[in-house]
Parts: C-alpha cells; sequence; structure tokens
C-alpha cells in the first residue's frame, strides 16, 4: 500500500513533468505527498575582483537558488491545489554534492519517491539525486522522463523479469500500481543461441494472476542488441505506459556504480519506470 509520496521538485528554468506526474500517481492510489525543492549553496564564482565582489556575487546567486526553489513549490502548490490531493511542501538547503544524500535519508520516512531523468545536458545534482534515491533511500523510485508529458498511465505495463533479488522487490513494491493496470506484460529476454539460460516466467505470471492481475508473458529475443536496446524497441511496439524493473549497481568508496542495462534504461527511457534495489 502506497500513502505517502515524495517528489524531488527540479528547480530552475524549463519544463519540469515529475512534479505532475507525481501528483497523478497520489490522486491514482488516494496517497498524501511531499514536494521538496533544494535551495543549493553557490559555489564560489572564479574573481580577480575584491573580497567585497566576490561576497555580493555568491549573495546574488544565493538569493536567486531561493527564487528558483520557490516557484518549484509555487508550481507544486498549484498543481496539488487543481487535483484536490493532500499535501506538503518542503524546502531544504543542501549542497550540489549533499542534496543526493540528504534526499534519499528524507524518502526513507516515505512508501515512494519520485524523481526526474537528469536531462542530456550536464545535470551531476539531478543523477546524484536520482542514484541516492535508488540505492541508499531503500525506498521504491518511479523515475519520470524529461519528455513526459501525460500523467501517470497503466493501460500497458511492463515487467522486467530475470529471477533476481531486485526484479522481485520492484515487482511487490509495484503491486499497487500493477492491481491497477488494464494489462500486465511480465517481459523476459532471452539469448536465441543460448536458450537454455531463458529464465520462466510462468511462475511469476502465475503469482500476479492470484492477485487478479491480467497477464501476459512474453519472451524477446535480443539478438544481437543488448537487453537494455531490446526492452526499449518492445516498449515502443507494444506500446507500453509503464516500466517495472530491478535497479542494479553497487557502491565504490561512496560513488554509485549504475549497472549496464539500469544505466541505458535510466539515459534512454521513454516511460516512466518504477525500479527497486
Amino acid at each position: 500500500m502506497v500513502k505517502d509520496i515524495l517528489v524531488n521538485l527540479s528547480v530552475g528554468e524549463g519544463v519540469h513533468p515529475a512534479g505532475d506526474y507525481a501528483v497523478s500517481v497520489a490522486c491514482a492510489l488516494d496517497a498524501h505527498i511531499t514536494g521538496i525543492a533544494f535551495v543549493y549553496d553557490p559555489n564560489a564564482p572564479a574573481s580577480s575582483g575584491t573580497a567585497y565582489i566576490l561576497v555580493e556575487a555568491i549573495d546574488a546567486l544565493r538569493h536567486e537558488n531561493e527564487l528558483a526553489a520557490k516557484a518549484a513549490i509555487d508550481r507544486f502548490a498549484k498543481a496539488t491545489d487543481r487535483a484536490g490531493v493532500l499535501a506538503e511542501p518542503m524546502t531544504r538547503r543542501a549542497s550540489l554534492t549533499g542534496a543526493g544524500d540528504q534526499f534519499a535519508r528524507i524518502a526513507r520516512h516515505f512508501d515512494l519517491a519520485i524523481v526526474g531523468q537528469a536531462k542530456p545536458e550536464p545535470s551531476a545534482v539531478e543523477e546524484k539525486i536520482a542514484e541516492s534515491a535508488l540505492f541508499e533511500s531503500g525506498r521504491p523510485v518511479i523515475f519520470v522522463p524529461y519528455i513526459q508529458k501525460g500523467p501517470l498511465k497503466l493501460d500497458r505495463v511492463m515487467v522486467c523479469w530475470d529471477g533476481s533479488r531486485a526484479a522481485v522487490r520492484a515487482i511487490a513494491d509495484a503491486m499497487p500500481l500493477l492491481e491497477r493496470a488494464t494489462i500486465v506484460e511480465v517481459v523476459i529476454v532471452t539469448n536465441e543461441r543460448d536458450r537454455q539460460d531463458e529464465i520462466d516466467g510462468a511462475d511469476m505470471g502465475q503469482h500476479l494472476a492470484r492477485h487478479g492481475i491480467d497477464v501476459d508473458v512474453q519472451r524477446i529475443t535480443r539478438g544481437d542488441l543488448d537487453v537494455a536496446d531490446a526492452l526499449l524497441s518492445h516498449v515502443t511496439d507494444a506500446g507500453v505506459d509503464f516500466i517495472v524493473m530491478g535497479g542494479y549497481g553497487h557502491s565504490r568508496l561512496r560513488e554509485f556504480v549504475l549497472g549496464g542495462v539500469t544505466r541505458s534504461i535510466l539515459r534512454s527511457m521513454v516511460v516512466p519506470v518504477l525500479m527497486s534495489h
């Protein structure tokens, strides 16, 4: 059961669909939603002038960041008011390097975290928040594509199944959404040249069917494609609205190292993805 949702409200110029999408998830699940906007501590700009000019520049950047966070909170308040959901705004100060850890710690007090996909241009803080949420919060995370235009849609949900602990965790975490889906596809990616490595998805399909879920088990032969490309190709061909999958990676001296499939999906996804680690 999901009754308490946390969403990271991206700050700055441009379109930020994660907030509106998160509100639609809260509506569907009849959940409370908290939107957090970070006021980032400014990096000291390079300056050959006096110390007074440097302090003045830092103060101007800090004020700019405060206005950006306020604008994100205002957008969130308007969206929740329109939707009629119970909501709470939250503002926190953070460094660009510390925001991810702070978001993950806060997310531990919620059932579900929602974050936006980092855009192609350099966005180290967004990537850090996304990775920290996945690996450090202990909670499922929905990643919303930066091209997302509509609300939550569950006409066809793709569950990526490889028999792993992370995949099992993701399915269990996604159950409130899967139970609302029209069709759920349990998708297994296989290699035609080595069929003995196929993972039977029939048992997982049967498990989901016992929850009253309409399940279709599909096997995809990836051929010369890697696993992520095979999955993303199926998303387009089958008209998938939402993906559920395990998130893979490990920590190396406190730096997150994403698994290959996880990294590729997060960079190239075209529909929202729920991941659990």
